[in-house]
């Protein structure tokens, strides 16, 4: 029990609930709200930050704390063991997993509740419907796999997902091994041991054997359009993937980088290269459409499409759940949340819940416009354009890098920027050398400092001289 350590994005956040005190409500809202989710982990006796909480909180107390909010649950919440992880100062919390359910849970007073964000949000008529009809569906990535067997997986594959997995989640090096009970927790066996859609998707060599539309279709077009000149087909390169669900994300990339313009700019003898597209953002939208693809879909597979002035991402399978084109930035519900989990631990999602916004950010900071998002019935596109539209440095500024030029505009639109931020938009680039160009834009006169530590932050000094 006292094994455990905390995973490595911890604090409250859409897949985690740090809780101080044990409040049987607050308990069974949050119960209901990952359960209506993607599931997620409740830590009692830690702060919204993971920081212990003033007093302890003992197991006696947590389980009745627990039946009390269970009974406030209709119908009630499978969960896992309660189980002790490490804290600061040597000081310990509880940690109560909770899965995605196939059930839609409510409070007895009728309320229905999921997680956005770090709080639990209740859902609306409509948004329940859409909820109660992605539950009847059913887990499709459950589901065994006819005509697959257990020696269909790829074992150098599972030693290696399983070792990163480890890695995620700060385990002892040991606890790696790929023994059929870990498969059958992540969801790549079914309680007889047979293959679940899952594990096919992730541990066989062809997939495609038993499920053909998980594969992908990459096609270069010259101009803008489809067509060409002439009439027929437009395109000059058209591939198609196919293989485990992350080798493909790693083969799609490469295809559209090999066929990105890369533009290169000289300053202070110092080469900087630039993508036509940031590359965090057509990662995100790859992961995504294997992520968030219906995959009972029969006959339709993931298109990468790129044009001379964009790049289309389009996925087979509408929204799912609650989610709709206009909440699906801030809202978070996977159709597949045991292949998410999957690709988080292969290390292919940085933080989970968090890719959409950090793919419009990436997008401004390179001067493009946001991203376009296309809901259809029955598929979901993603649309990134590569014209730039950078705002120009103020006249009254000279002699800064093409760095600082970037912390500029960055400050023009947020009116003020940290150390966090500047890397944000320079990445790559080492903590130091950002450090460097912030003090001297500081000693210019450019810029003022404000606050000390952790809580420093950096203003355009002229504007704060406009508005004293």
């Amino acid at each position: 029990m006292d094994g455990d350590k905390p995973p490595a994005s911890f604090g409250s956040g859409p897949r985690t609930a740090c809780m101080e005190q044990l409040n049987p409500l607050q308990i069974a809202e949050t119960l209901i709200a990952f359960a209506n989710s993607d599931g997620g982990s409740l830590l009692f006796g830690a702060g919204p930050d993971g920081e212990p909480a003033a007093t302890t909180i003992s197991r006696e107390a947590l389980d009745s704390a627990l039946g009390e909010a269970q009974g406030l649950c209709d119908p009630p919440v499978m969960t896992g063991e309660s189980t002790l992880v490490a804290l600061a100062e040597a000081r310990t919390a509880w940690r109560l997993e909770v899965p995605r359910s196939v059930d839609m849970h409510s409070l007895v007073d009728g309320r229905v509740l999921v997680r956005s964000g770090e709080c639990n949000r209740p859902l609306g008529g409509r948004e329940i419907q859409r909820l109660g009809s992605a539950r009847n569906i059913g887990d499709f990535e459950n589901e065994t796999v006819p005509g697959a067997s257990r020696s269909d997986f790829n074992e150098e594959m599972i030693a290696a997902y399983l070792q990163r997995r480890a890695l995620r989640l700060r385990q002892p090096e040991g606890d790696a091994g790929a023994s059929d009970s870990l498969l059958q927790e992540i969801g790549a066996l079914n309680a007889d041991g047979q293959p679940t859609v899952t594990g096919v998707l992730l541990f066989c060599e062809r997939p495609q054997r038993w499920l053909p539309q998980c594969g992908m279709v990459f096609v270069r077009f010259a101009g803008v359009t489809p067509r060409g000149e002439d009439g027929l087909a437009g395109y000059n390169r058209r591939e198609e993937l196919s293989g485990p669900l992350s080798r493909m994300v790693e083969a799609a990339w490469n295809l559209v980088w090999s066929e990105m313009a890369v533009s290169a700019v000289v300053q202070d003898l110092e080469r900087e290269e630039t993508l036509e597209y940031p590359r965090f953002a057509v990662r995100e939208a790859i992961v995504n459409a294997v992520c968030h693809r219906d995959y009972r879909m029969k006959g339709r597979r993931i298109e990468i499409r790129m044009f001379a002035d964009r790049l289309e991402v389009v996925s087979p399978g509408g929204l799912p759940g609650f989610i709709t084109i206009e909440n699906f930035v801030a809202e978070h519900f996977s159709r597949n949340p045991r292949i998410v989990s999957g690709l988080f631990q292969w290390g292919l999602i940085e933080e989970l819940g968090l890719g959409i916004d950090r793919m419009l950010e990436v997008m401004e900071q390179a001067g493009h416009e946001p991203p376009q998002f296309d809901a259809q019935p029955y598929s979901f596109s993603v649309t990134l354009r590569n014209a730039r539209q950078q705002a120009p440095v103020p006249e009254w500024v000279s002699n800064v890098n093409p760095r600082q030029q970037r912390a500029l505009r960055y400050l023009q639109r947020h009116g003020s920027i940290t150390n966090r931020e500047f890397r944000s938009c320079c990445e790559g680039v080492s903590s130091e050398t950002l450090r460097l160009d912030l003090v001297d834009l500081v000693e210019q006169g450019i810029l003022l400092k404000v606050g000390t530590k952790r809580g420093t932050y950096y203003i355009l000094k002229q504007a704060e001289a406009s508005d004293t």
